[in-house]
């Protein structure tokens, strides 16, 4: 198994390494052939608990003699703590990841998983953001999108009928008018702060701008960033702070949670949202109350666009391809998607589990609206690129928001990155 590693402190410049030891050594972190040692940052959540116990009760079930421990990194230097570890080769066995680029930039370090799931693979949903060249590196947990939530209650007191939102952007500009106007409510809850504003907002409002085509190109790498339609996606960033429809200082903002805390304190009407499991339905349901939370399509910016619900994989768990026990490994990773694991994760989480299985009819009028519209819902426009190219749109993005880049410049920068992968 793998050595343990706990990373303590982060120093200014470099990162400090503590506590590592093999096992014999003396040294608490070490770890020994029975026991697996895992990375995530969700262990220490409260509402990821039972979730935890019943995948370990599923795994003790077929290894009473293996130890399993979790250890929680901050999600914040998570995957600066991970890479590193990674390239020291002495990591977690099991780790978990995002969908999408920050898996994909790993996978030679991760174990294929194909012939580990393949009982799996119909009974889960979301596999695509773990796979890299028609390969598995991680089984998912969880359905992640990003829905557009609305506040029915402002609706209502703006004179506005929550049952009937705008379905163009012209009517929703309007709408977003009355709704300041009457309640002073900002449009839209957005925060940048880290740069993840611009990956909701892409994803958020992309499929109302680029027409399905454009989509599909996307998603499979032809991407032009000097098309009319992604430079209008870009616009419309600029041109939605410009107009003050989002809240002050937006790239002073965090998203997490500064901003989503602005739409469930009512200063904001609309949050491009996530389905779980944080910034979701279950949050803001209980903060305005489950039946004042809407959810509605994307209103239509492009006139052959065609809006549907963005969502991938959410977050699944990989093998270390170093690690010294694959098959058990993979096998923890089964008992991580195991269906009483996930019903559990979606009871006590709210999280949208990838498990199809699990019964969701209890969750509101919220889940109740995003659920049906995962069937015709597409893959999430950020999560198809590569973690360099996130970075530096977050970076971008905030340089639109400040006025010190123009939005055909940050395309060509966008475009040379993608050159340059």
């Amino acid at each position: 198994m793998k050595q343990r590693i706990l990373w303590s402190t982060v120093l200014v410049g470099a990162l400090a390494l503590t506590g590592c030891g093999s096992a014999g050594s003396g040294a608490s972190s070490g770890s020994s052939d029975d026991t697996l040692v895992v990375w995530d940052w969700k262990s220490g959540d409260e509402t990821a608990a039972a979730y935890l116990e019943e995948a370990k009760a599923d795994f003790a079930a077929r290894h009473p003699d293996v130890t399993v421990e979790f250890v929680a990194q901050p999600f914040d230097q998570y995957y600066t703590l991970l890479g590193t570890a990674m390239r020291s080769g002495a990591g977690p066995d099991v780790m978990l990841f995002n969908g999408g680029g920050q898996l994909r930039d790993r996978v030679d370090s991760l174990l294929p998983l194909d012939d580990h799931v393949a009982e799996d693979r119909e009974r889960l949903a979301g596999w695509e953001a773990f796979t890299h060249e028609g390969t598995v590196y991680a089984a998912p947990v969880t359905l992640q999108g990003h829905p557009i939530y609305y506040n029915r209650t402002l609706y209502e007191e703006a004179g506005l009928d929550p049952d009937s939102p705008a379905t163009t952007w012209e009517g929703f500009l309007d709408d977003c008018g009355t709704i300041a106007a009457e309640t002073g409510a900002s449009c839209f809850a957005t925060g940048n702060k880290e740069g993840y504003g611009i990956q909701f907002f892409l994803s958020g409002l992309g499929s109302a701008v680029l027409t399905p085509q454009e989509y599909d190109d996307w998603i499979a790498g032809d991407r032009d960033w000097t098309s009319p339609h992604v430079r209008r996606i870009f616009e419309l960033w600029q041109e939605v702070d410009e107009a003050g429809l989002n809240n002050d200082g937006v790239n002073s903002t965090a998203l997490f949670n500064d901003s989503l805390a602005l739409f469930e304190s009512g200063d904001a009407a609309h949050v491009v949202g996530l389905m779980s499991d944080i910034g979701h339905w279950k949050d803001f349901g209980e903060f305005l109350g489950e039946e004042n939370v809407g959810v509605m399509p994307a209103p239509l910016v492009t006139a052959d666009a065609s809006p549907s619900l963005p969502y991938d994989g959410g977050i699944g768990y990989a093998v270390a391809k170093s690690t010294d026990q694959p098959e058990l490994a993979a096998d923890l990773v089964r008992s991580l998607t195991s269906t009483e694991a996930l019903t559990a994760f979606h009871a006590d989480a709210g999280a949208i589990v990838s498990d199809t299985t699990v019964d969701t009819a209890a969750g509101g009028p919220a889940l109740d609206a995003i659920v049906p519209a995962i069937e015709s819902g597409r893959p999430a426009l950020h999560v198809a690129l590569s973690s360099e190219t996130l970075d530096l749109m977050g970076r971008l993005s905030q340089q639109l928001l400040s006025g010190s880049v123009s939005v055909d410049d940050a395309l060509r920068q966008l475009a040379d990155s993608e050159r340059a992968d």
